[in-house]
Parts: structure tokens; sequence; C-alpha cells
């Protein structure tokens, strides 16, 4: 008899209810009792009573403690998290919400428990980590007794479904907000990386939070969005050639991939794949395991060959939690964080008690890496091409090379690859007439070679502006020919390059900026869209410095107005960033 009319009243009412409350509404009554949920109604009818008594009305504060003046802290390492805070600034702005937006790093966190309420954005990294811009913020959370009974918070989590712990940040800082006596306003919130839809959820709900005068109490609740953005293929690497000459320092592919069916994909759009470690290093495990290749092995309750483990796990600049771990297992204290296991191993006698299965509950699956898209299906037969940099390092006097990166360099041409597209609608080619500038230097150039072949073989009426850059002009000039093509039929209306190394003086592509103001200004004055793709630190960052100048200057006002300009273009979708 108690279900048809809960059956009824949701249905009646989900139209009324954002996607988060109502998950957060089925999650509640689900596991409910009888009686839980006859003592839920009257607990709602109570409040019902109230607010047609006019308490929702009064001049109570909005939340006990609290002031309306939301501080948004974010912490972020490829940028997504600022875009986040600053689209929620300006929205809660529009509707006479006074809040404050500021980088984690620039936040002292010794006075946070000043603070009421607080909205955090944050992005996990690698194995589950924090962006090093909240390392310290966190360290001193966990550390410290200090109290945040006064505080009100919510967090929002930025991550990646395809990584195995998925928003872990966003989980630890809720947690330990809790811990020092932090109130939640909502429960903690993950997104996927096509997280538009999830932030407008979350920021609808806070807004009724604030204007309704409603106190949200809730226990924990992972609100995860179904995410529909990766669509997984297989297929061959059709071609492979490297795009610099030989006497150059860097090692550049381009890489052309077939589908074994219809690929979809749109410019902006990335290529994952997850990488397999090579068959020496699997050797080398087993052996100082002394297990044999094909010897099964119990792991979480399944069994599988330990060759086939080790294929998939990830043994490469291994995070603190794990070096923990292995210390343990091989009974040692000497190992560094970020340490490669196969390096560990040659440094370490094997104990007799460890064993094989104990490491691989240790260890990670490898995580995806994803490339931006350099090509356009239309233009390019159906095809996906990629630009990858063969990434070479030193550590310890050795030259080492990205783990990603050699293996698709090293991919044997026809055979068969898995992958999966992943949509990135935060990067995105605006109308076929708005103007659109590219700042793409290095294999940065990748998603704009995607742009401009879309646009030449769709007709598009926008100008293109293209700022491209590397060490070498004979030897690292990526894409050439196709550049000068573009440049001839006037699809490609300005290129400027800056090669580094040509010149006595290093030239780089913020310098080029810097040359081309006024032109640069009128551009965005007339409504021209803005897009970055690289490395982010320390390109990126100069880049921006660059931009902010050039405003500041053209329009004669101060940096931190200039800097408030390009805030507004990012938070308009005029201005977006693809960095890594």
């Amino acid at each position: 008899m108690l279900k048809i009319p809960i059956s009824i009243i949701i249905k009646q009412y989900t139209k009324m209810l954002s996607e988060t409350k109502l998950a957060l509404l089925h999650q509640i009554i689900q596991n409910a009792t009888a009686e839980e949920i006859i003592w839920t109604k009257g607990y709602l009818a109570g409040c019902l009573d109230r607010n047609l008594n006019g308490l929702s009305n009064s001049n109570q504060p909005l939340l006990t403690g609290v002031s309306v003046k939301p501080l948004i802290i974010y912490g972020t390492e490829t940028g997504n998290s600022k875009k986040v805070a600053i689209q929620l600034l300006s929205n809660f702005k529009k509707h006479k919400i006074q809040a404050k937006a500021i980088d984690v790093f620039q936040f002292d966190v010794a006075k946070l428990d000043k603070e009421n309420l607080i909205l955090f954005v944050i992005s996990t990294q690698g194995e589950g980590e924090f962006p090093q811009n909240a390392v310290a913020f966190y360290d001193y959370l966990k550390t410290t007794n200090i109290n945040l009974n006064n505080l009100s918070y919510a967090v929002l989590g930025l991550g990646d479904t395809s990584y195995p712990l998925f928003c872990n940040a966003g989980v630890l800082l809720d947690e330990v907000l809790v811990e020092k006596g932090a109130k939640r306003l909502l429960p903690l919130v993950k997104a996927d990386l096509d997280f538009a839809d999830t932030v407008t959820a979350w920021e609808n709900d806070l807004k009724s939070i604030f204007q309704n005068q409603v106190p949200v109490k809730t226990e924990i609740k992972t609100i995860v969005p179904k995410s529909n953005h990766k669509k997984n293929y297989t297929g061959q690497i059709s071609h492979k050639i490297v795009l610099n000459d030989r006497e150059s320092n860097k090692e550049t592919y381009h890489i052309e991939i077939t589908s074994n069916d219809e690929i979809e994909y749109e410019p902006g759009d990335a290529l994952g794949i997850i990488p397999k470690n090579t068959a020496e290093d699997v050797a080398f495990i087993l052996n100082y395991f002394e297990t044999a290749a094909a010897k099964k092995i119990k792991i979480k309750e399944e069994k599988d060959s330990a060759e086939n483990w080790l294929l998939g796990r990830n043994i490469r600049g291994l995070s603190k939690r794990i070096v923990d771990q292995i210390a343990l297992l091989l009974e040692t204290n000497t190992i560094e964080e970020k340490a490669d296991l196969i390096t560990v191993l040659k440094q370490n006698k094997k104990p007799e008690k460890a064993k094989i299965e104990a490491l691989l509950e240790i260890l990670l699956p490898v995580a995806p890496r994803l490339y931006s898209i350099s090509s356009s299906s239309e233009a390019h037969d159906g095809q996906a091409h990629l630009t990858v940099n063969l990434n070479k390092f030193y550590k310890d006097d050795v030259e080492k090379t990205g783990f990603a990166s050699q293996y698709l360099a090293d991919y044997p041409l026809h055979t068969e690859l898995e992958f999966y597209i992943h949509k990135n609608n935060n990067f995105r080619l605006p109308s076929d007439e708005t103007d659109i500038i590219m700042i793409g230097p290095g294999t940065g150039i990748a998603p704009f070679r995607s742009f401009i072949s879309q646009r030449d073989v769709t007709g598009a009426e926008g100008r293109n502006w293209l700022f491209f850059g590397e060490q070498h002009f004979v030897s690292d000039f990526y894409y050439q020919t196709e550049i000068q093509e573009w440049i001839g039929t006037g699809t490609l209306t300005k290129l400027d390059t800056a090669f580094s190394r040509d010149q006595k003086e290093k030239v780089y592509v913020q310098d080029r900026i810097r040359e081309k103001a006024n032109e640069f200004n009128n551009w965005l004055q007339n409504g021209a869209s803005l897009y970055i793709c690289g490395q982010k630190a320390p390109m990126s960052i100069d880049v921006e410095a660059a931009i902010i100048e050039v405003i500041a200057n053209e329009r004669n006002i101060s940096n931190d107005a200039a800097k408030q300009v390009l805030e507004d273009l990012e938070a308009a979708g005029k201005y977006q960033k693809d960095v890594y």
C-alpha cells in the first residue's frame, strides 16, 4: 500500500527537481523501511506547514552562521577547475549572489576557520592525486587540528571515469573537511570529463539553497552522472612518419589510424589509448618473483595469468601511496616517490615472503592517455590522425622516454589497436562566420590542423589566424606544406611563426603576439574566439600573461581589468584551452 503513493509522488514532481536532487531522493528511499518512509512523510509535511506560515520568507540568515557571499576555491592542473570556478562566479553575480573565486594555491589555509561558506572545485591527477597547486592545502588540513565548525561547504570533483581512482581528490577533500567539523551544503558531486551538465545542475542546487533560505542537510552521497562521452573502437595504424628532419632535437610522429567501423568525432575531440608494458619489463618482474608467465593467480577473486595482469598494470612514476605499499612488501624504506617499479626491484633483494599476488593487488591499472585529434573526419576520409611527440627525459643520468608516446612510436603498422574517442565539448569551433585565433606551438598544433581542415572542407567564412612555434624552421615546421596550401587558398588568413633556436635571442609565440598587439586586440574586440593548445607550463602561462599585457596596453586599462576581460571571454566560451 505504501509503495503506490510514493511512486506517484516522484513521477508527479520529477520535472520540479534537478537531476542531482532526484538522484539523491532515489538513493534515500530505495533502501528505506516502511517506518522510515512514514516518518519522512510526516517530517516533510511539517516543513511544508512552516513554509506556509511564512517562515521561509523571514529575515533569518540563509544558513545558520553563514552569510551568502560564497568563496569559490579551485584546484587545477589543466585549467578545467578554474574554468568552472569562473563560470560559477559569473552566473552567481547575475543572480545577485556576491561570490569570489581564488586559486587554492593563493589562499591562506591557516585562515580557513574564519570562512563560513566555501565552494570547492577540485580536479584529480594521476593515481588519485591532488593537483600540484592543492597538495599543500590538503596536507595542512590533514595534519593540523584546525576547527571548521563554522564552515559550510560543497565539493565538486572533476575527473575521468577511465581512471581507477575517479575524482579521488574530491573524495579526500570532502572527508577531511567533515573530519575537521565542516558541514556539507550538498553531497559530494563527481563530474566526468564532459562536465557541463553536471556543473549546471550543481550550480542550480546551490542557488536554490541560497535563494530559498533552505539549509540542506545530507549524508554523503556520491552522484556520478551517466557518461556517454566515450565510444570504443578497434582499428590499425595505417601510416606513421616522423615529422622532424634528422638534425632535429625532437622526434614527433604523425600517426594515421583507420578504424574497423565508421569513426565518429568532431574537431576538438581526443583519441584515448591504454598502453601496455613491454614484454621485457613483464619478464623481469616475473623472474624477480620466480613466477611463470602463464601461472594463473587469484587477484580480487578472479583468476588470470600473471603475465596478462602485468601487461596492464602501472609500473612507472609510482605515487607515494603505491610506493609506501611496495616498500612494506619489499621490507625497505629507501624507495623514492615517482620511482619506476623495475628500478625499485633492481635496487632491492626479494624478501622470502614477498609474493607476486601481493604486488598485483597494490599496482593500479594503466591509465588511458588522451591525444588531441589532428584530422577532420570529413577532410581525411574518416581516419583519425595524431601528432605525438616522443617524450624524452633524463633520470639519474639515464635517458628515458614517455610510456604512451614510446608505445605508439613502436606500435607495428596494420596491427589491431584498441582506442576510444573522447568527446571534448569544452574545445569546440564556433559558428562558421566567427573569426578564430589559434595558438599552438609544438604538438599543440594538432587540434588546429583539425580546425583548419574542417573549415576548409566546409567553406566556413570566418577568418583563421594561427600562431605556431618550435625550435627550428628547417627541421621542426610541422605540416608546413599543408599550411602553405591553406595560406594560398585563403583558408588560413594569417600565420605567425616563432622558431626559438634560429637566432641568438630566443623567440616564442608570446613574443609574436606582443608584436601584433594592435591587430590581435582588434580581432578580440570584433568577436574572434581564442584558443590555446599545448604544454601548460610554461607555455600557456606565458602566453596568457602576454595576452593580458596586450589587452591592457591596447585598451589603456589595468592588468587586473585586462585579466577580467579574459576571464569574461572564458566564461562566455570565447576563450578555450586544451593544455597538459
